[in-house]
């Protein structure tokens, strides 16, 4: 509760920190504070409030039929002095730290001496430099890889599947994708599977991998998901998939 980090602050305490659990998940009897009343607390003891949301998502999630994931600039608007989140995972771009807030905050640490020893290096800015103009241009569903599959229509995938499937002598088997990489932990997104049987289905996979393709093994299926594929690399998975199963 706000209450307990109030009674936990004392004279050598700088901020209030939250941490959002990104990757995992906590059930049962539990309870957290809204950022709004650490915020609350945080401005009254003369403390900064720093938020940990984990993965830097900027879109909204519950509009593709996933739970709500934090974002920073709802941190920032709840009253957080800084948000810090990957560059990665759902934000779509190169891996990094990014640190966003109130001017006065991000100026003092930018001039720490460590600030210097954990920058990005050139190539990684570049990246996520254009990763943040996708955003800002309302793109991220046609150009972010990571948000082209979570947006990627199941109809789409179903005709993807079937297609592949034929080619390469397979079924087409309900299931699900799971979001996973740090974020949106348990969470998964229904799709169509190409499933395909061999007895040596575990050697099949393993011929695969070796031409960079990465499937998973169930009750003895080999079983490729359309949506982490990119469609213009489906005739690539079936001339993959055709050599493997020889």
């Amino acid at each position: 509760r706000a209450a307990d980090f109030d009674e936990a602050i004392g004279p050598r305490t700088a901020a209030i920190l939250r941490v959002h659990s990104s990757n995992f998940r906590i059930v049962g009897f539990t309870e957290e504070p809204t950022l709004a009343a650490l915020a609350e607390v945080a401005r009254r003891r003369g403390v900064l409030l720093i938020d940990d949301i984990g993965s830097g998502c900027l879109l909204d999630t519950t509009a593709f039929g996933l739970p709500p994931e934090p974002a920073p600039q709802a941190s920032i608007a709840a009253g957080a002095d800084v948000v810090v989140f990957s560059g990665d995972k759902l934000l779509g771009g190169p891996q990094g730290g990014l640190i966003a807030g109130t001017s006065a905050t991000v100026e003092r640490m930018k001039k720490h001496p460590l600030a210097r020893a954990v920058r990005l290096d050139k190539a990684s800015i570049a990246g996520l430099a254009a990763t943040l103009h996708i955003h800002l241009e309302g793109a991220a569903t046609e150009k972010l890889p990571v948000w082209q599959m979570i947006a990627a229509p199941l109809a789409g995938l179903q005709r993807r599947a079937e297609a592949i499937a034929q080619a390469c002598g397979g079924a087409v088997v309900e299931g699900r994708s799971m979001i996973g990489g740090g974020s949106l932990p348990e969470e998964s997104l229904p799709t169509a599977l190409v499933a395909l049987t061999h007895r040596g289905a575990a050697a099949v996979a393993a011929r695969l991998r070796l031409a960079g393709i990465v499937a998973r093994v169930q009750d003895g299926a080999l079983l490729l998901d359309p949506r982490t594929i990119a469609p213009e690399d489906d005739a690539r998975v079936v001339a993959a998939c055709r050599t493997a199963l020889k």
